[in-house]
C-alpha cells in the first residue's frame, strides 16, 4: 500500500484497476468523465477502454464482456442513465457472470446538468443494488467491494458518487500493483435458458430478484460500511449517507458523540435489520441526504412495519431542503431545527449558527461584490459564427431554432438568441419535426454537435426522412466532444485506446440515410455561409449543412485581430451582433483583448467601416 493525492473520480478508477477490471466503457458527462480517462491512463495490459457512442451502447458492450466472465465498469452521469435504462432493465433480469459496476455520478445542484435525478431512487425502481460512498478513500475501497457483491449475486450494481465526492481531492491509501486482483474471464458459454430473455424466463427471474434482494438486505445489515454510532445513551439520531455523512460529522464536530449516527452505505436494498436495531432505542431521527428522501422513506416504512414509536424527520417534514445541493451550513441549520423541535441542546446550536452567520456577514460586508460572469461561448468559437450565419440568413422569416446539449446550448444567450428549445441529447431533431407537422409555414432548424450526432441524432434524421418532414439539420462539427473535455468520438479518427482508425463520415451517413442535399461550409466565411444557409433552407424536405471548424481549445491560434482606433466610429456593431468576450469598449471605442482573441476574423467581416483587420504582425512584434 502507498498514499496518493487524488480526485474522487481518480480514486474510483484506481479502485477498479485494483479490482481487476477487464473492460470499461462509457460516455463522457460531468461529473463522471475522469473515471474512464484515469483508467485509460493507468490500465493494465488486460484492460480494454472505450468511449462508446452513447450510454446505451456502453451498457451493452459491458454486458457482453460480463456475460463472458470479465469484470466490467460502465460510466455515465445521472442523465445518461436514462439513455442506458433500456438494456439495464432487462440486464437485471438476465444477470451477469463477471462483476459489473455501473458508475452513475449524480449532480445535486444541478451544477452541470438538466436534472437533479437521484440514482438511489432508480436503483429501487430497477431493483439494482446501490453503493453510496462518502469520500474518495471510501469510494476507492467500495468499488472493489461492489465487484465482489456483483459476482456473488450475479447482478449489476450501482456505484453512486455525487459531484463533491467525484471532484473532491484527498490523500488516499491505494494498493501497489503487486496487490491488484487479476481476473481471468472464462469466456462466453452458450446457454439460451440463461442469456436469452423470454417472458417465462423473465417471470422466474423477477421472482429470483425479489428473493435475492431480501437476502442482500440482510447481507448489507452486516456490511461494514453500514455503521451505527451510539457512543453514549441518547434518544435522538441522524441517518445519512454519501457526502452528507461527511457534512453531518463536520457540522456536529465533538457533539457527534451525543447523537446516534446511522451511516447508510447501501440505500438499496436497504439494510433493514440494521435499521431496526438503530431505531429501537430512539425517539426521533433526522435524515440528512440529497436528493430524494430515500433514507427517510425507508426508515418511516421500517418504523411502521415494526411498530416502533420513533418520529422520522427530513425532506418530507421540511427539515431538509427538498431540492438542491446540501452544504455544511445547511446541514447545521437542519440539525438546529431538528433539535429545536425536540427541545434539546437548542441554545448551543442556535448560538453557534447565529454567531457563525454574524461573523460571515461582517466579513462579507467588507468585501466587494463578485462580478456576474454568465457562461459564454469562447472567443473565436466556431459555434458563434455558425449561429450568426444562420441568424443573418433567416432574418425576417418565421423560424424555430431547436438546440441540443453541449457548448452550443450557450447560443441561447444574447445577442445571438439562437436556441429556442433544448430538451436532451438529439431531441432537437424530433422537436423540429413536431413543429413542422403542426406549423408547416415555420422554417425549422435543428442544431447538433458532431459528438451528439453519433450519440443520439441519427435515429432522428432517419425519422425525418421517412416521415417526410421539412427541416434543416445543422451539424456543428468542431472535431471533438468539447463540453466534457475534448474526448474522441467516431468522427475524430482515434480511440481511447490510442488507435488511429478511419473517421466515420457524417456526410456519408446523411447521404446513406437519404438526404439529397448535404453541404459543408466554413462558418467563418460569413457571406458565403449566409448565402448557403438561405439557399439550402429554401429547398423542400430534409437537408443538412455541416459547419466545419475545429474547437479553438484544441487548435490554438497565434493570430489576433487589430482595431484601427482612428477608423473606428464607435457604432459597436461587432459587440451588439456577436457578443464575443474578446471585444470591449474604452472611451467610446471598441478594443480587443489580445489575451482572448483568436483572430477568427468574424468581427472584421461585420465592421461597416473596415476598422478591424488582421493584427498578426502587431501581436508578433509585441
Amino acid at each position: 500500500m502507498h498514499k496518493e493525492f487524488r480526485m474522487g473520480n481518480e480514486a474510483i478508477a484506481l479502485g477498479a484497476i485494483a479490482a481487476g477490471v477487464n473492460l470499461i466503457s462509457g460516455y463522457p458527462g460531468t461529473p463522471s468523465t475522469e473515471v474512464l480517462e484515469t483508467v485509460a491512463k493507468n490500465r493494465t495490459n488486460d484492460c480494454y477502454v472505450e468511449w462508446s457512442v452513447n450510454e446505451k451502447v456502453a451498457m451493452e458492450v459491458a454486458a457482453g464482456a460480463a456475460y463472458s466472465g470479465a469484470r466490467v465498469m460502465v460510466t455515465m452521469k445521472q442523465v445518461g442513465l436514462n439513455v442506458a435504462s433500456d438494456p439495464l432493465m432487462s440486464l437485471e433480469y438476465v444477470g451477469v457472470k463477471g462483476g459489473m459496476v455501473i458508475l452513475v455520478a449524480d449532480d445535486p445542484g444541478p451544477i452541470s446538468s438538466q436534472t437533479e435525478q437521484d440514482t438511489r431512487t432508480f436503483a429501487a425502481f430497477s431493483k439494482v443494488p446501490c453503493f453510496d460512498p462518502t469520500s474518495a478513500q471510501e469510494a476507492y475501497e467500495m468499488v472493489q467491494e461492489a465487484f465482489e457483491y456483483s459476482e456473488k449475486y450475479k447482478t449489476p450494481v450501482f456505484l453512486r458518487p455525487t459531484t463533491r465526492v467525484c471532484h473532491g481531492y484527498a490523500t488516499i491509501e491505494v494498493k501497489d500493483a503487486a496487490e491488484y486482483k487479476k481476473n481471468e474471464s472464462e469466456g462466453f458459454v452458450k446457454d439460451s435458458k440463461r442469456w436469452v430473455i423470454f417472458p417465462k424466463l423473465s417471470f422466474q427471474a423477477h421472482r429470483n430478484i425479489e428473493k435475492r434482494n431480501v437476502e442482500l438486505g440482510d447481507a448489507f445489515s452486516e456490511y461494514g460500511r453500514n455503521v451505527v454510532s451510539r457512543k453514549i445513551e441518547t434518544r435522538f439520531g441522524i441517518a445519512t449517507g454519501g457526502i452528507n455523512y461527511t457534512y453531518t460529522m463536520e457540522a456536529l464536530g465533538d457533539d457527534a458523540e451525543k447523537i446516534a449516527i446511522f451511516k447508510v452505505a447501501t440505500p438499496f436494498p436497504f439494510p433493514e435489520r440494521k435499521a431496526v436495531e438503530y431505531l429501537e432505542q430512539l425517539d426521533a431521527v433526522l435524515c440528512v441526504e440529497e436528493l430524494d428522501p430515500v433514507i427517510e422513506r425507508a426508515l418511516a416504512y421500517i418504523a411502521g412495519k415494526y411498530h416502533l414509536p420513533v418520529k422520522i424527520y427530513g425532506k418530507l417534514t421540511g427539515h431538509v431542503a427538498a431540492s438542491g445541493e446540501n452544504t455544511i451550513d445547511s446541514v447545521k441549520d437542519s440539525i438546529t431545527q431538528f433539535l429545536l423541535d425536540q427541545g434539546i441542546a437548542v441554545d448551543r446550536y442556535k448560538a453557534l449558527t447565529a454567531g457563525e452567520k454574524n461573523n460571515q456577514s461582517e466579513e462579507l460586508a467588507e468585501m466587494p461584490e463578485l462580478p456576474v460572469r454568465p457562461p459564454v461561448l469562447c472567443a473565436g468559437c466556431p459555434h458563434r459564427a455558425s449561429f450568426y450565419d444562420v441568424k443573418c440568413a433567416m432574418k425576417g422569416k418565421k423560424t424555430i431554432f431547436c438546440g441540443d446539449i453541449g457548448c452550443y446550448t450557450l447560443g441561447n444567450a444574447m445577442p445571438l438568441d439562437m436556441v429556442d428549445t433544448c430538451l436532451c441529447m438529439g431531441a432537437g431533431l424530433g422537436i423540429a419535426q413536431g413543429v413542422y407537422h403542426t406549423e408547416p409555414d415555420t422554417t425549422c432548424f435543428a442544431f447538433v454537435g458532431d459528438s451528439t450526432f453519433f450519440a443520439s441524432a441519427i435515429p432522428g434524421v432517419v425519422n425525418a426522412v421517412y416521415n417526410q418532414a421539412d427541416m434543416t439539420l445543422i451539424v456543428l462539427d468542431n472535431s471533438t466532444t468539447a463540453m466534457t473535455g475534448h474526448q474522441p468520438h467516431p468522427g475524430t479518427g482515434h480511440t481511447m485506446m490510442g488507435d488511429i482508425v478511419n473517421k466515420i463520415d457524417i456526410v456519408g451517413i446523411l447521404k446513406g440515410i437519404g438526404l439529397k442535399t448535404v453541404e459543408t461550409i466554413n462558418p467563418f466565411e460569413h457571406e458565403a455561409a449566409v448565402q448557403t444557409v438561405a439557399r439550402v433552407a429554401a429547398e423542400p424536405g430534409v437537408k443538412a449543412i455541416i459547419f466545419k471548424s475545429p474547437c479553438i481549445a484544441i487548435t490554438k491560434s497565434s493570430r489576433c485581430m487589430h482595431i484601427d482606433t482612428d477608423a473606428c466610429i464607435g457604432c459597436q456593431k461587432c459587440i451588439r451582433e456577436i457578443g464575443c468576450p474578446a471585444l470591449y469598449t474604452f472611451e467610446g471605442k471598441v478594443c480587443i483583448d489580445e489575451s482572448l482573441c483568436t483572430g477568427c476574423t468574424l468581427c472584421s467581416q461585420l465592421c461597416p467601416v473596415h476598422a478591424i483587420g488582421d493584427g498578426q504582425e502587431e501581436r508578433g512584434q509585441a
